[in-house]
């Protein structure tokens, strides 16, 4: 590890110094592995979206939220220090920017579904280049908003919402659903709409917007096992 970065109270970035370079199109992701002493049903492995952008070379990095109750997985990563090392595969899946530069898009993130979006966000910012996205970002609280910074700065579309807030919260509340990410976005005809979150949560939504009338090919997936839907 190179170094940790405290995003929240319950969400950090780990940084990590690979020992050889690592080659990976931003949105994708790695499976880690940490063995570790007395791991629980869910084991030494664990699937990380990359957070970081290929120019962030020769660094890499993954964001993950801790529960109050983390799994043993968890505890044993939020214990390393700068100088211990895991061992990670070579990044894959499919999660990515079309090749098409014209193609609009939106994007959908579930608490720390965002991850996915920061990677290409920042690869996007990093590079110089323009894309048509629209950013629906759902959070328990208004404490759990991460990245706004870059969001920011990149200068798209974004739409917040916050499902109970803690205080003055003057944006839009509630739980997320396909018709509401319709209303919200108003998605061009031939837009791509990308859903990262909550594994109940993506696959709801989807459900959701097929039922609406967006075609199946429309529709791009990235769900996190193991969180609780937003």
């Amino acid at each position: 590890m190179d170094h940790v970065h405290k995003e929240t109270d319950s969400i950090t970035t780990f940084w990590w110094r690979a020992e050889k370079p690592v080659d990976y199109i931003a949105g994708q992701y790695i499976e880690m592995t940490l063995p570790h002493e007395h791991p629980d049903e869910r084991g030494i492995k664990h699937w990380f979206t990359l957070s970081s952008s290929p120019t962030d070379a020769p660094l890499v990095s993954n964001t993950t939220k801790f529960a109050e109750r983390s799994s043993s997985f968890k505890t044993a990563l939020r214990k390393l220090k700068p100088g211990d090392s895991v061992d990670i595969t070579e990044p894959m899946g499919d999660f990515v920017l079309p090749k098409d530069a014209s193609i609009p898009m939106v994007f959908v993130a579930g608490g720390i579904g965002i991850t996915p979006f920061h990677s290409i966000i920042k690869w996007l910012y990093d590079t110089k280049q323009e894309r048509d996205i629209t950013l629906l970002y759902a959070v328990n609280n208004e404490h759990e908003m991460v990245f706004q910074d870059l969001f920011e700065h990149y200068g798209m579309k974004r739409i917040i919402i916050v499902n109970k807030p803690q205080g003055q919260w003057d944006g839009v509340t509630g739980q997320l659903t396909g018709k509401r990410i319709l209303d919200l976005a108003k998605p061009a005809t031939d837009a791509l709409i990308y859903i990262s979150g909550p594994e109940q949560m993506v696959e709801a939504l989807q459900a959701d917007l097929e039922k609406l009338g967006i075609e199946k090919n429309r529709l791009v997936g990235d769900f996190f096992p193991g969180y609780q839907n937003v």
